[in-house]
């Protein structure tokens, strides 16, 4: 029986429950863009837990449509609306309304992409999906593609097993045995790529980082002479870890650099290509990424920059089969690529898990949407949005740009300071930046992260604002800067 409507008619239910849902998603989404939109109030864990509590009871009898409803009301009332045009947070935001018909269609298959003989159609899409997308970062080969698995850092993890598995393979059989495998990355790089050395049982005094130049790219001398030492101390060098759009300035690493070194040295050469990978849409933004097709693998996330569902995370490589052949058990009870055209249609096999959502279609259905041409203008808006901040922010007096200007990336760095004159205290400056980005939730309007200092030019944590493309315009930063000021002035 249904429980909202005594029926055992199911498509009757769907029904009330899509119309029940849609008569209040559709109103929430319109009024992101109106003018008084609110993007959300600062409210504390025990705050919220009091307004909310009795909702958090799980029943011992179901409750149906009315407990769903009452449930969802609040969540929409709670959320921060990442919908909202000052949503400038983190590296992604809302959606789009087809991302939400792709999500809608994925849990009515619900299906698990892992095998053919359960997603043959999504199967294909992944294939094909991840063929085209690794043609656009330079891969060319006739096996040139990859796999989906559940966000950049475990598209970062699987890059390093299949690294190990790859250049030393008896690693497979018998663990890292005798090896001291040495993993480097900027200091900039991501925190996934220290715990994919600990999830391989190597431990994250395994992961050598190394400094920046003064454009807070890798510097590829130093990478070389780590990789000497590393060697000296009896150790193996197994994986550099180079970054597209690094978390916090957004810097491209230089890829055609370190991938001399990585050729010389033997040292598998992955592209975190999260939040930065996606300017390979744009010709005129792709010379970011010169050199990217010199890598092992890419990660590159379509949830983030091209506004895709999350999750939807890929790990390109030249040939997608050294997936296969490094993670394969070949479990004969799940996986039967042998009787399918001597090809592996079986994807889940090239992975270290089993419970796969087909998160391609998302990006497959955006892209036929609004093709590559769309996404390109996607993130050419962005770009220049984010110049015209750190225009502004260079620009205008109490404001201190810490990114160069432009920014490489996305995100545009800067401090504030009501007195005009930086201060010589980083706590005092740390202090007047968060009381200025939780007043910023509280006027309603926007939502913007802060970072704690690196370098040389770490001086108390400054704030990182995030242009989200499409719902970021350059009225809505301009109103940031004014916003800011204005706060900024009565503390």
């Amino acid at each position: 029986m249904c429980p909202s409507t005594g029926s055992p008619d199911r498509a009757e239910e769907l029904r009330q429950l899509l119309e029940a849902v849609t008569a209040r998603v559709v109103p929430y989404v319109r009024a992101a863009d109106e003018p008084a939109a609110r993007i959300g109030d600062p409210i504390s864990p025990k705050k919220l837990s009091t307004l909310i509590g009795s909702d958090l009871v799980l029943p011992e009898k179901g409750r149906g449509m009315d407990d769903f409803l009452i449930v969802l009301d609040q969540i929409l009332k709670y959320s921060v609306v990442t919908w909202h045009p000052g949503f400038m947070d983190k590296l992604y935001a809302s959606t789009n309304p087809i991302g939400v018909a792709t999500d809608l269609l994925l849990s009515i298959l619900n299906t698990n992409a892992y095998i053919y003989s359960v997603a043959p159609v999504l199967t294909l899409i992944e294939i094909n999906t991840s063929r085209e997308y690794a043609r656009l970062f330079g891969f060319t080969g006739e096996y040139a593609g990859g796999l989906t698995l559940p966000g950049g850092s475990a598209s970062n993890t699987h890059s390093m097993i299949v690294a190990r598995g790859t250049l030393y393979p008896d690693t497979k059989v018998s663990g890292n045995g005798d090896y001291r495998f040495v993993i480097f990355t900027s200091c900039h790089g991501h925190y996934s790529v220290e715990k994919a050395a600990i999830s391989l049982g190597l431990g994250s005094e395994a992961v050598w980082t190394i400094p920046v130049d003064e454009d807070e790219r890798m510097r590829v001398d130093v990478l070389e002479q780590r990789i000497l030492e590393a060697k000296a101390q009896g150790r193996t060098p197994l994986y550099i870890n180079a970054t597209a759009g690094t978390t916090v300035y957004g810097s491209y690493d230089p890829f055609t650099e370190i991938s001399t070194v990585a050729r010389r040295h033997n040292v598998w050469f992955h592209v975190d290509g999260s939040w930065g990978g996606n300017v390979v849409f744009s010709d005129k933004l792709r010379h970011k990424l010169q050199g990217v097709e010199l890598a092992d693998s890419i990660t590159a996330n379509p949830h983030k920059m091209l506004g895709v569902p999350l999750t939807c995370s890929f790990l390109l490589a030249p040939d997608r089969r050294v997936f296969q052949k490094a993670s394969s058990l070949r479990a004969p009870y799940l996986f039967h690529n042998d009787e399918i055209d001597g090809d592996d249609y079986d994807i889940g096999d090239s992975t270290m898990g089993c419970g796969r959502r087909a998160d391609s279609l998302k990006l497959f259905l955006g892209w036929k949407w609004y093709g590559k041409e769309g996404y390109a203008l996607r993130v050419e808006q962005a770009y220049n949005v984010t110049a015209h901040l750190a225009s502004l922010v260079a620009t205008r007096p109490g404001f201190h740009l810490v990114s160069t200007n432009p920014p490489p990336c996305f995100q545009t760095c800067f401090y504030y300071s009501p007195k005009g004159d930086l201060s010589g205290d980083p706590e005092e400056n740390t202090r007047i930046t968060r009381a200025i980005a939780y007043q910023l939730q509280a006027c309603g309007r926007f939502l913007v992260d802060y970072a704690p200092p690196a370098g040389k030019k770490g001086n108390g944590e400054f704030f990182r604002a995030v242009v989200n493309a499409q719902i970021c315009t350059k009225e809505i930063v301009e109103e940031l800067v004014d916003t800011i000021e204005k706060i900024g002035k009565t503390l």
